[in-house]
């Protein structure tokens, strides 16, 4: 078999592996001749001393070196090197059955171009006594995933899976750029909102073959995921929770401008209008932030462009954000005019707390808002500035 007529290629990203990478590369010689395929097989090693590479090159493998650390680094370097249109990835730690290729390879078949594997029973997976720390089965894993399908809108039920396959043309296209264990969060991500053909398959996990601790860090690496999905789904870190501050900011204040609210022996009044303004000025600051995260996000190409919503940025012009952040000036420093007369009409003596906060709070309020508005608008106008290249650097 060459490299040129190989259907898939199985992709290993190798960090002293030397006690089970073998084992790993006869077991996916067997599960490439169960499915019927020819297949490759590429050692990514990320700087092994244990005798790693010496074993890839006595099993007659294709050993790719690759010097810059982390885990998204060594794959990008597997995955480069593969030379078929169907490239599968597993760890060198015989805890993946490899002769579970062909389940993979009839995905492809049916038109999917991302396969990830499924390790966890919600989507028919199996973990074996031993195989996963029971936080990362119970805790990590399951939190992450489904925080994962919905922020993203994927039916992958184990979004941290070592185990997936794509086509090379789905790999371009989602243009990956994390270097370190975000890697496969965003390789998920990326499919979903660039609308590729997205399906699982279940697989088993087994205790792995080492001697030695695994890389993961189960909190550390945990939180990086996280934190990961988080800043690349502005929705719904900032967003979301923006708009609905805001809205409830705007309902109260509205309501307390009429006047006292009472509820029973509880009275609604300027107290509560001071937290009504610091909401609407917490969930207008959130809501500026998922513009400004998502137009940044998108021309880091983090995340892939959106048509509908760079059709709204570009309905939100500079001048248009001026003009609106002037009126909200305008208001706030009218109500601001009331609250000076109605403080002049007693000769800038004694005046009722209730009623003078029941105009001042808001004028603030309005004209904090604008002033925001203008700058943001700025910043915004900043970030959009058409140059020379796509991207900052």
């Amino acid at each position: 078999m060459t490299r040129a007529n190989a259907t898939i290629t199985l992709v290993m990203p190798c960090l002293n592996e030397a006690e089970t990478l073998e084992c790993c590369i006869i077991k996916a010689r067997q599960g490439f001749e169960k499915a019927g395929l020819v297949g490759e097989i590429v050692v990514a090693d990320n700087g092994s001393t244990d005798g790693s590479r010496e074993i890839a090159k006595h099993c007659g493998v294709t050993l790719v070196a690759v010097a810059e650390k982390g885990y998204g680094n060594a794959l990008r370097g597997g995955i480069t090197a593969a030379s078929s249109p169907w490239i599968l990835i597993g760890d060198a730690d015989d805890s993946y059955d490899f002769s579970e290729i062909g389940a993979f390879v009839q995905k492809f078949q049916e038109g999917y171009d991302l396969v990830s594997g499924c390790r966890l029973p919600s989507g028919g997976g199996k973990i074996l006594p031993g195989a996963m720390p029971w936080k990362n089965r119970w805790i990590g894993n399951p939190a992450l995933s489904w925080l994962g399908r919905i922020f993203f809108k994927t039916p992958i039920n184990d979004f941290h899976c070592g185990m997936r396959a794509f086509t090379k043309k789905a790999y371009e296209l989602m243009n990956l750029q994390t270097t370190g264990m975000e890697f496969a969060s965003e390789m998920i991500m990326k499919a979903s909102l660039g609308k590729l053909k997205v399906a699982q398959v279940p697989i088993t996990l087994s205790p792995d073959g080492r001697s030695r601790k695994p890389h993961l860090r189960p909190w550390r690496d945990g939180w990086r995921h996280l934190r990961f999905m988080l800043i690349s789904s502005p929705q719904w870190l900032f967003l979301i929770p923006g708009g609905v501050i805001s809205l409830l900011g705007f309902f109260m204040m509205f309501l307390l401008l009429l006047g006292p609210i009472t509820l029973g022996q509880v009275i609604l009044d300027s107290g509560t209008m001071m937290v009504a303004a610091m909401m609407m000025l917490l969930g207008m600051q959130l809501s500026s932030f998922a513009f400004s995260a998502r137009i940044f996000a998108a021309r880091m190409q983090l995340i892939p462009e959106d048509l509908k919503f760079n059709k709204l940025v570009d309905l939100f012009t500079l001048e248009k954000g001026l003009l609106l952040g002037a009126l909200f000036v305008l208001a706030g420093g009218l109500l601001g005019v009331f609250a000076f007369y109605q403080w002049r009409e007693v000769h800038f003596s004694h005046l009722s707390y209730s009623e003078n906060m029941r105009l001042l709070i808001p004028g603030v309020t309005f004209t904090v808002l604008g002033i925001q508005l203008i700058f943001t608008s700025f910043f915004w106008s900043l970030l959009e500035l058409k140059t020379s290249q796509h991207a900052p650097y």
